[in-house]
């Protein structure tokens, strides 16, 4: 890859970055959601320069962020054009998978075509069957599930089939064997964007949620930006859920995370590797510890902790460039804990000149195709058209 236009990149998704705008939100029930501006506007301002600087305060109204960019960074939106508003269309549609058909969902809970062939694979019979919140349907029956071993299954307003068990009560290998029945069992028209498992712990009236997340996702339709960069010896290193979202497809090594912290840590370590790479980072804090706890002051308090790591980020791209954008939204202040319907951030740093004007993208697919023609490599038939000549590259 010695002609590549620069040795590595990488896409940080910071999981739930909505700024508003999306031109199909009311179709989703979301008109007026704006994640990361009603966020801001709920605790009285966000203290964010280094996101300031790469021009966040151009994208939507936030407070205590003003619109200004610094050079060497670049400042846009994009469009989601995929039906659905979920983490694996998200990221699917970033590497240039873009899905006519949403992921099914089960407002009711689901059906005894469902229930009880897994009830039968895994020898229990199960506990909820209800779109909820995670943490209150833990608070709710997790002392019967400690009781009777019976795992809580729950969805919410996402095509997910969530397992819930205690680490003390199922051991964290047999709650994973179980996702991965429910995984082979969620076929056709059953087909949910993911199996999530989800440990707990602690006692009665304080019961957390460990770690050890794993999520089950159906593997992508076909060939993505992922498997062009691999073909073309670019290593691509997954930090997060990325590797899971993908079913391990086109990642040449993958490794989890316990938070944002821990998630950049990873990154930075990915950063060290020989070039040429693409590091894919996915920091779920921002949606599963406050977009769906519908909690604005611990967002903002994540944003703000993210902002004082991105220094770091940028210090270690070593000639590359990094990347900034969301998968969907969940606006913290909305009545509904679920994702919602928005355009994402298109943010860049590490660029020659400019502050550059990216502009609003119509499809989250534009990214994917950027970030290979900037690893020069060509992807063809995918969803997307680049944008590296917007920012000061000839390619």
């Amino acid at each position: 890859m010695s002609g590549a236009p620069v040795p590595r990149v990488l896409l940080l998704v910071c999981d739930s970055w909505g700024v508003g705008g999306a031109p199909d939100a009311d179709t989703y029930g979301d008109l007026g959601a704006d994640t990361l501006g009603n966020t801001a506007k709920a605790v009285g301002g966000l203290h964010t320069p280094h996101l300031e600087a790469l021009g966040l305060g151009h994208l939507t109204s936030i407070e205590g962020v003003p619109a200004r960019a610094e050079a060497g960074s670049a400042h846009g939106r994009a469009t989601e054009r995929s039906a659905g508003k979920d983490t694996t269309t998200g990221h699917w549609e970033m590497m240039g998978i873009r899905l006519e058909r949403p992921f099914p969902l089960y407002p009711e809970g689901f059906p005894p075509e469902i229930v009880e062939p897994f009830q039968e694979a895994i020898a229990h019979e199960i506990l909820g069957n209800v779109p909820a919140s995670g943490t209150e349907i833990i608070a709710e029956l997790g002392e019967e599930h400690i009781r009777t071993g019976k795992p809580i299954v729950y969805t919410s307003g996402d095509s997910v089939f969530q397992i819930a068990t205690h680490k003390e009560v199922v051991p964290l290998p047999t709650l994973y064997e179980w996702s991965r029945i429910a995984r082979r069992l969620l076929t056709g028209q059953h087909t949910v964007g993911r199996v999530i498992a989800r440990p707990f712990e602690g006692r009665p009236g304080a019961f957390v949620r460990s770690p050890e997340r794993r999520d089950f996702a159906v593997p992508p339709p076909g060939p993505t930006v992922l498997d062009s960069l691999q073909a073309a010896g670019v290593p691509v290193y997954g930090v997060g859920k990325i590797r899971d979202i993908f079913s391990g497809q086109g990642i040449t090594e993958g490794r989890y995370s316990d938070s944002n912290d821990h998630g950049v840590e990873l990154t930075l370590d990915y950063l060290k590797r020989p070039s040429p790479a693409f590091v894919f980072t996915n920091l779920v804090d921002f949606d599963s510890k406050y977009g769906h706890r519908n909690d604005p002051h611990g967002y903002a308090k994540a944003i703000e902790a993210f902002d004082r790591r991105l220094p770091e980020l940028v210090g270690a791209l070593g000639g590359g460039v990094l990347f900034i954008t969301g998968d969907h939204g969940c606006d913290p202040t909305s009545v509904s804990t679920d994702h919602t319907r928005e355009r994402t951030p298109l943010l860049a740093a590490g660029l020659q000149g400019g502050p550059y004007e990216i502009g609003t993208r119509g499809s989250f697919g534009d990214l994917g195709d950027t970030i290979a023609r900037l690893l020069g490599v060509e992807v063809v038939g995918l969803e997307g058209e680049g944008f590296a000549h917007v920012i000061g590259f000839e390619v």
